[in-house]
């Protein structure tokens, strides 16, 4: 069988209460509508005694249209009590990426995405300082600066929010943002905004945690990409990992491990997403490799 075009392919991914025959219906389903299922994972959390699967299949020889195969998902996912969301490869998600002056996880990012590692418009690139523009403007990227300050946080949100939605943004990514989104913000794009963050937290809470880890004498460092949500810094976890040091590492080198850390955690976790492999649930994720 020939490799099947992008325009052809589609992600379903699906959670629900753990019960017997979820997984024939959904095979049937889609062997009935004429796609052709090129690969699937599960898993079940028999704790919670729940149920997540990804399936990814190609549509080029479906006996029916779109909107029937998707009607006909929602009637399978009503029987089953089943949360589902349904992706099509012809429709790249699109990206905005906030940043303030720290360069590291952009300029890894929008490299990733030249080379086309991530598979996805970068619609915007939203800063509270100017200093990034330069990066913005040797990818071909918009950048807009938005400054904030107490006195003007909320109105400056609302025009983010506005510009996020006039592009049909998909997908914030949070790479070093330096500032605090507000609840409302948060809460208007559930799932739909990665944070990166040194998992010295909170440990070492502050603007300096390499120094502070320096003072302590850490044998690990870490980075984690989570979902943003309400509760700071407490969102579910996506990815994370650790780089060993030792007595000899100065400052400069913690704050440089940290950094490859930062920028390779992130780019997992949006290429996780971008790609329909994670699955959300209280505050946890699935994520489908």
């Amino acid at each position: 069988m020939s490799n099947p075009r992008p325009d052809d392919l589609a992600t379903l991914l699906v959670s629900c209460p753990d019960t017997r025959g979820i997984v024939a219906a959904l095979a049937q389903l889609l062997y009935g509508h004429g796609a052709n299922i090129l690969d699937a994972d599960q898993h079940t959390d028999a704790a919670a005694g729940q149920f997540f699967q990804r399936i990814r299949f190609d549509v080029a020889q479906i006996h029916t249209d779109r909107t029937t195969l998707e009607r006909a998902i929602g009637e399978v996912a009503a029987r089953f009590s089943m949360r589902w969301r349904l992706a099509w490869a012809a429709r790249p998600k699109r990206v905005a990426i906030f940043v303030s002056r720290y360069d590291h996880c952009l300029y890894d990012l929008l490299l990733r995405h030249r080379a086309g590692e991530l598979a996805c418009d970068v619609a915007l690139i939203v800063s509270n300082h100017p200093d990034l523009a330069p990066v913005a403007a040797q990818f071909g990227v918009p950048y807009e600066v938005f400054a904030i300050s107490r006195e003007n946080k909320a109105e400056q949100e609302k025009r983010e929010m506005e510009r996020i939605e006039a592009l049909g943004v998909d997908l914030v990514v949070l790479a070093r943002y330096m500032q605090v989104l507000s609840g409302d913000f948060v809460a208007r794009y559930p799932g739909r905004i990665i944070n990166i963050h040194h998992s010295f937290l909170p440990a070492f809470m502050g603007g300096k945690p390499y120094h502070q880890a320096h003072e302590r004498g850490v044998k690990l460092i870490g980075a984690t990409a989570h979902y943003a949500t309400t509760d700071l810094d407490e969102g579910p976890i996506i990815d994370q990992d650790v780089a060993r040091c030792s007595h000899r590492d100065s400052i400069d080198d913690l704050v440089r491990k940290g950094r490859d850390l930062e920028k390779v955690v992130l780019a997992r976790a949006v290429r996780w997403h971008l790609d329909d492999r994670i699955l959300v649930y209280g505050n946890k994720t699935v994520v489908f490799d």
